[in-house]
Order: structure tokens, then C-alpha cells, then sequence
């Protein structure tokens, strides 16, 4: 996220400042490259399906720095008719808090990660249980908060969930027997730098098989481990923010750099993709999470703050969600950053499929 940030503004070189420049001459008549800053494309008007009324949904997203508290949304019949809010500076630490993952539970309760912790609420808000990132101490005396990026519930009384740090560790908590039942410690590209920890993990999954599905991001791979931790499938997929099994066994995985989504099979070939620039006037910035609908279509999150930084004016003429078929006709687009103001994408839960999200039987 922060760590993800470049600048993007107009470039300035020997007092001239000139957005959209290719080059720049120096003093000598030379042409010196400069970074391009990135246009922003408003989507074309009137926007493709209905709005806030096409899914009944909940929604959230990471880093929305606007505002000093993060929102979760809860959208039903074009509305939104409940939220929940925490500060965006973890009071207990005052390090940054965001919205990393997402699960509603077939009764209601709510299960997230927020960076600095997990979370579990019922329905009206009230906390179930939380828990805190710890902060550690390395050999050589230094110290590091901990990252939580993922809380996935699986079934109504246990959260398995990653603990990013030096080592990382995957984790399975009994809410019911309140101990832990399974930690096991990660592959990472750098274990031993805390300056890595934020770049390590963000979502990964336990399938309905019981195997783990991990989107590595910091290796640039998603990796599947049966429950003896032996790996039994892989693929590349550079900056994978998430990766989700397919009721037909091919995998979608998600990019956030190269704003993409891809639908990948058994053998590691790519079957369907969707990325930024298939669809005239729709934009995207970065996917984190995608997710496969029962009808056969994909909804991507655009996050927007990884390309756009600090130029958070510009940040409401993007797109929050969009929908596509599988010969992706775009269906859905979502644009709402004023009344209500939904705030930064990287997760949604559509609440209209069917299925229970904590028995895996959701494609997200």
C-alpha cells in the first residue's frame, strides 16, 4: 500500500514544470527522460448497469487516508443501510490501520482483518473478539509491528489468518476453544528484513478441500499446500494480491500492479484474462480482490491510491467495481464516492449469491 506508492505529479526540471512531458532538455540540449504522470480517464456516462441496486453487497478498501476513520459498507436494495468504522491510526500503536479483508458469515456476524489486527463483530457492530498484530524484537535489538492482511472464516467458530513479520506465519484460531489450533511459518523472500513484512502477504485462502491456497506476493507466485504443507500446485502471477479456487478447479488471481485478473488452469495456462485497456473508458489502477459470480461473471476491485498517491482530488473520477461476462461485455460499473462515499476498493462480498461464505462455497 504506502509501501506501493510512486510519484506521479507534473515533473519539474530546471524551473519548468510540464505534465505529460516525454523528456526534458538539460543545459547541455540533451534529452533526459522523465516519468510519464498517469492521466486519469473518467468512465463514459451513463454508467453500465444499476448502480448501488445491481448487487446487494458489502464493501470496504485499504488506505482510504481522506478521512480519519476507515468504513465497511453494507449495501442493500440501492442503499446503504449500515456501517462500521474504525480509525485509520490503530490507536493502541498509532500505526496505520486499513481494511484488508472481508467475510460476512450466513448469520450475520463479521469477520476482517484491519493491518494492525483481526476483528470479529456480529451483526449490530458489537466485538466478538479482536486481536492485536504484536510487536516483535529481532536479535539485533530492533523492532517491528506485525501484519495481519487476511481473516477468513472457516465455519462459524474458527479464523485462519497471516501473520506477516520475520518469520511469517499462517495461522488457524478456535474462537470456541480460544487457543490456537494450527501456526505454521511461510515461505517469504526476505524472512529476516522487517522491512519486507508490509510487501509479504495480503489475501490468501483455505479452499473447500482443506488445502491452502497462498497468493505469495512478495515471490510474485501463488502456491497450493495440502494440509501436510506439501506443495501441489503453483503458478506465477506477478504482484498476486489474491487468488481463489473455481468451482471448475482452474484458479483467479489478481495483480495489482498490472491491474489484472486471471482465470488460471491445472496445468498453469492462462484461460481468461481481464486487464486494464480491454474495455475503452475503464480504468484500472490495481485489482485486489476478484471474484467469480454463479452466472460465470467476474468482479473486479479497483484500488486506486497504489498509482494515484497523494492526488486523492483526482481519486473520485475512479471506479470502485466493475462487472464483466466471460467475453467481457462489462455489465456493472460502480462509481460512488459521494453520497454515500464508499471510499477505496480491495474488497466486496456479494451478498445475493448463493452459498456460505464461511464454508468456502463462495468464488472470492
Amino acid at each position: 500500500m504506502w509501501a506501493l506508492v510512486f510519484s506521479v505529479g507534473a515533473v519539474t526540471m530546471a524551473g519548468i514544470s510540464q505534465a505529460g512531458s516525454t523528456g526534458a532538455v538539460t543545459a547541455k540540449g540533451a534529452a533526459k527522460p522523465v516519468a510519464m504522470p498517469l492521466v486519469v480517464v473518467e468512465p463514459p456516462m451513463p454508467l453500465p448497469g444499476k448502480g448501488l441496486a445491481q448487487h446487494d453487497f458489502i464493501f470496504t478498501g485499504e488506505f482510504d487516508t481522506r478521512k480519519p476513520m476507515a468504513t465497511i459498507s453494507l449495501i442493500q436494495g440501492g442503499k446503504r443501510t449500515w456501517m462500521y468504522q474504525i480509525p485509520t491510526k490503530d490507536e493502541s500503536n498509532g500505526q496505520l490501520s486499513e481494511f484488508s479483508d472481508l467475510h460476512r458469515l450466513s448469520n450475520g456476524d463479521i469477520v476482517f482483518a484491519y493491518k494492525t489486527g483481526w476483528r470479529k463483530i456480529d451483526k449490530d457492530g458489537k466485538m466478538l473478539y479482536d486481536f492485536k498484530c504484536p510487536q516483535e524484537t529481532l536479535a539485533d535489538g530492533a523492532k517491528y509491528y506485525r501484519e495481519c492482511h487476511t481473516a477468513q472464516p472457516i465455519g462459524q467458530d474458527k479464523v485462519m489468518f497471516m501473520l506477516n513479520g520475520c518469520p511469517a506465519r499462517l495461522c488457524l484460531y478456535d474462537l470456541k476453544a480460544g487457543k490456537m489450533e494450527m501456526e505454521h511459518v511461510m515461505r517469504t523472500k526476505s524472512p529476516d528484513d522487517p522491512k519486507s513484512v508490509h510487501s509479504q502477504f495480503r489475501n490468501v485462502r483455505m479452499t473447500k478441500a482443506g488445502t491452502y491456497l497462498i497468493a505469495h506476493m512478495d515471490l510474485g507466485k501463488v502456491i497450493e499446500y495440502d494440509k501436510d504443507w506439501k506443495e501441489i500446485w503453483s503458478c506465477d502471477a506477478p504482484a498476486v494480491w489474491h487468488a481463489v479456487r473455481l468451482k471448475n478447479g482452474n484458479t483467479l488471481v489478481s495483480g495489482n500492479h498490472n491491474a489484472f485478473a486471471r482465470e488460471i488452469d491445472k496445468d498453469g495456462k492462462i484461460v481468461w484474462e481481464y486487464e486494464d485497456g480491454d474495455t475503452p473508458g475503464i480504468q484500472l489502477f490495481g485489482v485486489h480482490e476478484v471474484i467469480r459470480l454463479a452466472n460465470g461473471n467476474t468482479v473486479l476491485t479497483n484500488w486506486c491510491p497504489g498509482r494515484l498517491g497523494n492526488r486523492k482530488e483526482e481519486w473520485a473520477k475512479t471506479i470502485q467495481l466493475v462487472e464483466v461476462t466471460l467475453d467481457k461485455k462489462v455489465v456493472w460499473v460502480l462509481r460512488e464516492w459521494a453520497d454515500p462515499d464508499l471510499g477505496t476498493s480491495s474488497c466486496v462480498q456479494m451478498l445475493d449469491e448463493p452459498g456460505k461464505d464461511e464454508e468456502q462455497e463462495l468464488m472470492r
